[in-house]
């Protein structure tokens, strides 16, 4: 199992930009996918960004997309996750996920199929 410490979690105006990090203990020679996932209080959870180690496909929910951006620090094992333009509905826990040993594409849709959770990091957007 990967362990994952989610950091940069905080309270930003309507408009502004936040920076996550997730600090994972893979390898730069791993094979494996990493996703960026929120939840807010009376919804689902909801999958924003994903990445996948083997040619370094990325995938993006679709109410995040342009908005977010995912990337990674190969060499610290730390992902990161942009997010510009923040709106209150942006307002949530995030989450970092991993599923290491493979080379398949990643998910934002399928939540199963990671199977180390970081315990996320409060983002709160509000005037």
């Amino acid at each position: 199992q990967v362990q994952l410490v989610e950091s940069g979690g905080d309270l930003v105006q309507p408009g502004g930009s936040l920076r996550l990090a997730c600090a994972a203990s893979v390898s730069p020679g791993d094979y494996y996918i990493i996703g960026w996932f929120r939840q807010a209080p009376g919804k689902e959870r909801e999958g924003v960004a994903c990445l996948s180690s083997v040619d370094i496909v990325i995938r993006y929910g679709e109410s995040v997309k342009g908005q977010f951006t995912i990337s990674r620090d190969n060499a610290k094992s730390t992902f990161y996750l942009q997010m510009n333009n923040l709106k209150t509905e942006d307002t949530g826990v995030y989450y970092c996920a991993a599923e290491t040993g493979t080379t398949g594409a990643c998910s934002v849709r399928d939540a199963w199929v990671y199977d180390s959770w970081g315990r996320g990091t409060q983002v709160t957007v509000s005037s």
